[in-house]
């Protein structure tokens, strides 16, 4: 306990006690998700997001950014979930939806759609219709960061979200596409805090990598599968392809009991 709470004063959102106060205490994904938009936990990261809210992209002028965390997104009874690295400042941070309005959001919903998990094949903006079945995206940063980069530090005062997060989903949840080596290293240390039973030394990321956790008192068996993150570096230069990333959601889907469309 630190001072602060010693005093008993509840962390606010500039305190960087605040996701590890207020998140597990969450009683749903709902409230959750309304916390995770109030958090103001790492300067920097607020600094860079509301600054790039107010100077905007020149394609995006005449819209209003959301320029705050951006929560997940996905139904709470998802069997899988889709952990990236953290919204994109034009993306994300413009519309506040997960991976909604960026070129790697719209190469992961057109990959989900095809596998039967997304409702449409573009993401644009919230009430555009589009609808997840089985899957729930979120990530291990929710705040934009400068250069796509996250801190360490950022990462770790981030993590209670996540935690929380998995652990709601937990009663159904069976396989985890982790995009990105970030997002690996980070999942491992939220598994490991939440219960489940995490191999040392641990796996190595690469694209197709599949490690099985397995039951415990706490938790059922899990599966990770590991991809490149769709981004325009990836994928622009052949790295992760359309039919790379559909295969490890299929096969996710299907550990995750979904039908196939």
């Amino acid at each position: 306990m630190d001072g602060t709470e010693s005093a008993g004063t509840v962390p606010g959102p500039d305190d960087r006690a605040f996701p590890a106060h207020h998140a597990p205490g969450c009683a749903g994904l709902g409230e959750l998700d309304a916390l995770v938009t109030r958090c103001r936990a790492c300067p920097r990261l607020v600094a860079w997001r509301e600054e790039t809210a107010e100077v905007k992209r020149a394609a995006f002028q005449d819209e209003e950014y959301w320029g705050r965390p951006v929560p997940g997104f996905g139904p709470p009874d998802a069997t899988v979930a889709v952990v990236g690295l953290a919204p994109a400042a034009h993306g994300g941070n413009r519309t506040g939806r997960m991976f909604t309005g960026d070129a790697a959001g719209d190469f992961l919903f057109a990959a989900l759609h095809s596998v039967g998990l997304a409702s449409q094949p573009s993401s644009v903006r919230p009430g555009d219709g589009l609808t997840l079945r089985g899957v729930r995206l979120t990530s291990p940063v929710h705040c934009a960061p400068p250069a796509n980069r996250p801190t360490p530090g950022e990462r770790d005062t981030c993590r209670a979200w996540l935690s929380a997060e998995l652990d709601l989903l937990s009663p159904g949840l069976r396989a985890v596409v982790v995009l990105g080596g970030f997002g690996w290293q980070a999942l491992f240390t939220v598994l490991a805090d939440a219960g489940w039973r995490v191999p040392r030394p641990r796996p190595a990321f690469g694209h197709g990598a599949h490690v099985v956790l397995p039951a415990t008192a706490r938790r059922q068996e899990l599966h990770l599968l590991g991809s490149y993150h769709p981004s325009q570096r990836n994928t622009f230069t052949g790295r992760l392809t359309m039919p790379m990333l559909v295969g490890v959601l299929r096969e996710a889907a299907g550990l995750g009991g979904l039908p196939a469309p």
